[in-house]
């Protein structure tokens, strides 16, 4: 019988996603990229805010069309969506044969097989799920660029999330499961690893005694094929001159800080539950630029939060004119009543949040456009991952980060050179840099 999975939200459901095909492959089920050829349709959802809950339905309520016009027999919708809202939109989505939430992804081979009783929302605590076993079978959905989680939940209580009640507390995964993880990546063809948690530089912290970031970031410093290795989703107040230490001297280990500051407020930032303060974040920048001259600095920000004043904005403003991050991503505040922050004064309109989202982000546009500057005449090496035209090859640079960040164009205008050059998906190729864009660089193979 033929599978088709929708893997949506963040790079952490993207490697949930590919343990649930590891195991539905490895019991007979064939995996199809048609969903309307397939008998079964897994949707892995997101509902982390407003928007991608929307998105999830949206998603759910499209394929659940082809149980009548196409082969689907069984749609299961697993993740953060059941996770959230649990018997409600069990009762809510009755085209859904099965629910399994975020504690319950090891069930899916059990609940797409034929004798499981339908109508079925499986919510065990998502803490006591097993970590992730390094051996586990995976399906990777590119052989060259993979996601590593190195451990789940979080135990912060920043006001305006909900991940700890979607996967609990923080639980880091033992060091020689991801070194294992990551070998098997490499050996598979991986040429970048992207290490990723709700708060990945926590990873360690909840160890008894505690480990550091730092020695995870040493031990994968050797792994052989010298792969691109790089760090998302940090928080502030982890990044002691141990972890930028190491970020900045490991071979192999990307200087690519992604930090999200949420806000620089002080104020908002103490609403938010984020304990630290606009100084703090300025002294942080600097000294990363201090002890990294090469740092690349990415952070993403929420705008429109409750109390949140046109005062308050401008300091945001200036602040990224100060920092001038590489780059930098934004989010409209996301309210439910689920939510700590739902309760507290001076929500912001929707429409009034828009707007500061636009200045915020057409500010970023001229920063990274001149940023992007600097890399004109510069030789890099770019992780070739599209072909779209004869001639034309679409990558990213170590400093580009998959799915958030710009891209790079390689392209030749040498009729001769044209014939001859060619670059095959994975593959890494050496760049001259020749043009820019707001957030894009444009080169030729050298």
């Amino acid at each position: 019988m033929k599978l088709h999975l929708v893997s949506l939200g963040c790079a952490r459901n993207q490697v949930d996603s590919e343990l649930m095909l590891g195991l539905l492959e490895r019991a007979g089920w064939n995996i199809t990229d048609d969903p309307s050829e397939a008998e079964v349709i897994v949707v892995n959802t997101c509902s982390f805010i407003e928007a991608a809950a929307q998105e999830s339905i949206d998603t759910i309520l499209e394929l659940a069309t082809l149980k009548v016009e196409g082969a689907c027999r069984k749609l299961i919708v697993a993740g953060c969506l059941p996770e959230r809202y649990r018997e409600k939109i069990f009762h809510e989505l009755p085209e859904v044969d099965f629910f399994l939430g975020t504690g319950a992804y090891e069930r899916i081979v059990d609940v797409v097989g034929e004798n499981m009783v339908p109508k079925i929302c499986l919510l065990p605590p998502p803490e006591k799920r097993p970590m992730d076993s390094p051996d586990a079978p995976r399906l990777s959905t590119s052989f060259y660029s993979a996601y590593i989680k190195v451990a789940e939940g979080c135990s912060r209580r920043c006001t305006y999330c909900i991940i700890p009640k979607l996967r609990g507390p923080q639980r880091s995964r033992p060091m020689e499961d991801i070194f294992t993880e990551a070998r098997r990546l490499i050996k598979a063809g991986a040429k970048e690893l992207n290490l990723v948690a709700q708060d990945t530089s926590s990873w360690g912290y909840d160890f008894d005694p505690p480990g550091h970031p730092a020695e995870l970031l040493k031990a994968l410093s050797g792994l052989d094929g010298n792969p691109w290795i790089r760090i998302l989703y940090g928080h502030p107040d982890r990044f002691d001159d141990r972890l930028i230490r190491a970020m900045g001297k490991e071979s192999g280990i990307c200087s690519y800080f992604d930090i999200p500051v949420q806000h620089v407020s002080t104020r908002i930032l103490k609403k938010m539950g984020r304990n630290y303060s606009r100084e703090n974040l300025s002294v942080l920048f600097q000294k990363i630029r201090h002890m990294v001259p090469d740092a690349v600095l990415r952070t993403t920000l929420i705008v429109g939060f409750p109390g949140e004043t046109q005062k308050d904005l401008e300091e945001l403003l200036t602040f990224i004119e100060e920092v001038r991050f590489d780059h930098l991503g934004v989010f409209t505040y996301s309210d439910e009543g689920d939510l700590p922050s739902h309760n507290l004064p001076g929500h912001v309109a929707k429409k009034t949040a828009m707007k500061r989202f636009d200045r915020i982000m057409s500010a970023q546009a001229l920063i990274s456009e001149k940023n992007n500057k600097k890399y004109i005449g510069c030789e890099l090496d770019v992780l070739v991952e599209e072909a779209p035209d004869d001639g034309v090859f679409i990558g990213r640079t170590w400093f580009q980060a998959p799915d958030v960040d710009g891209i790079t164009y390689i392209r030749t205008f040498d009729e001769q050179f044209l014939k001859t050059f060619d670059a095959d998906i994975g593959s890494v190729v050496r760049v001259k840099i020749t043009d820019t864009m707001e957030y894009d660089l444009i080169g030729e193979p050298l």
